[in-house]
């Protein structure tokens, strides 16, 4: 039996080693505290505006705060020990703050799109200078972070992650501004629920994948980025395995993926060395924790008569 243990998780002496995330923490902390100032500014300025397209948007940064939120939370569980009750360590609770996320931000989606078909009715008239004001401090505010986790985004999948998370909601608040120049030129109020029904279409499709993925890490389902097919090929293709079954492929949470299988052991061939050699391969398939259980020759005759 060997196991190894996946980059990021913490070992017995509960030390978790310095991530690439880890490393730039300081620049999440510092976009974190901005965009979720902005985020109250932001609610209060589609309050007193009566901008739809404001709260919108503020519902689509609420979506970055929460994505750079949990990748805050998960550096801060990667330096957790693993106790008796909980082997793995805590990396599931991201993937249920992410489930939980997911939900409430679908909900808010839709209540964004009722909300614009109400005003394409009915357009309220809406207070344009001010939210120009507004939606132009969360461009800067955007462009800011922006400029902080990009040098950081090609280091790690979770900053890359809040990278994205960020130009997006620069993008949003690119879309607050024009509707609110159009408004303020031209009086058509309509480009307020227009705007407010396009950001609510751009956060449900993401909303939607994450929403998929979380699920899809707590039903233990194979990993998107592994391709079963080519991991038993490879561990097949291992000098000294005869056979392999029981091959099961999962995530402990984002970017971090595990793997079990029965791995048959050709007469003749060193367990020890066959060992290392499938776990080397594996590694190859973007597999870093390995639980491996090896069988003796007669084991692949019996499996196969069974």
């Amino acid at each position: 039996m060997s196991t190894t243990v996946p980059p990021g998780v913490v070992d017995a002496t509960g030390a978790g080693p310095a991530t690439p995330a880890g490393r730039n923490a300081g620049r999440l902390r510092i976009v974190f505290l901005l965009t979720g100032t902005y985020l109250v500014a932001e609610v209060i300025g589609g309050v007193l505006t009566g901008s739809l397209a404001l709260l919108a948007d503020a519902g689509h940064m609420l979506t970055d705060v929460a994505g750079v939120g949990l990748a805050l939370y998960s550096i801060r569980l990667a330096q957790r020990a693993p106790t008796p009750s909980r082997s793995y360590g805590y990396y599931r609770a991201e993937i249920l703050a992410a489930l939980a996320n997911a939900s409430v931000l679908i909900v808010v989606s839709l209540y964004i799109l009722y909300e614009a078909y109400q005003r394409f009715r009915q357009p309220p008239a809406v207070e344009s200078g001010t939210m120009l004001v507004v939606a132009g401090i969360g461009l800067v505010v955007n462009l800011v972070g922006m400029l902080l986790l990009r040098p950081a985004a090609s280091e790690s999948l979770n900053m890359k992650g809040a990278y994205f998370e960020v130009l997006s909601d620069m993008l949003t608040s690119l879309g607050v501004i024009a509707a609110g120049l159009i408004m303020m030129t031209t009086g058509w109020y309509y480009a307020d629920p227009l705007v407010s029904a396009g950001i609510g279409l751009l956060i449900l499709p993401r909303t939607w994948r994450l929403l998929r993925e979380a699920v899809g890490v707590l039903l233990e389902g194979t990993p998107t980025d592994v391709d079963v097919g080519a991991l038993r090929q490879a561990v097949l293709e291992t000098p000294g395995v005869q056979g392999v079954h029981d091959l099961h492929v999962w995530s402990l949470t984002s970017g971090s993926n595990a793997m079990s299988a029965h791995v048959v052991c050709a007469a003749g061939a060193d367990p020890s060395a066959l060992l290392r050699a499938v776990e080397a391969r594996v590694r190859r398939c973007n597999v870093h924790h390995t639980t491996l259980q090896v069988e003796a020759p007669d084991a692949f005759e019996w499996i196969t008569h069974a």
